[in-house]
């Protein structure tokens, strides 16, 4: 019976963490959807670290600061409605008009993964 517990015990933790990586993985549409639509500013590590991003100055999505303190409701706003500072002549445009609620959610999982 013991065996027979550490074996099922070892087959939980082996499908949890096969789970959990596969929920690690983005999805390719997210990535591409990524790529052509916020990595000229964002960069595509969302560093920030583009010429529009440095001239915007345009925080590194990478950071655990940043992460922690940007809720995922700011950032559904952002990509709805577009966001611009006050002191910046230009910002992000709108896309409530441009991507579907889905890929929206899927921008902000893709955000919350870069590292």
């Amino acid at each position: 019976m013991r065996h027979f517990l550490l074996a099922f015990g070892c087959l939980i933790a082996i499908a949890l963490a096969a789970r959990a990586a596969s929920a690690a993985e983005p999805d390719p549409k997210i990535g591409r959807t990524w790529k052509a639509k916020c990595a000229s500013c964002h960069g595509v590590d969302g560093k920030g670290v583009t010429g529009q991003g440095k001239k915007l100055d345009i925080p590194d999505f990478t950071t655990a600061a940043w992460k922690k303190k940007v809720p995922d409701e700011d950032m559904r706003k952002a990509i709805n409605e577009g966001f611009k500072r006050p002191d910046k002549p230009e910002g992000m445009d709108a896309y409530k008009d441009k991507l579907t609620p889905e890929q929206i959610e899927g921008l902000i999982a893709y955000v919350r993964e870069l590292k």
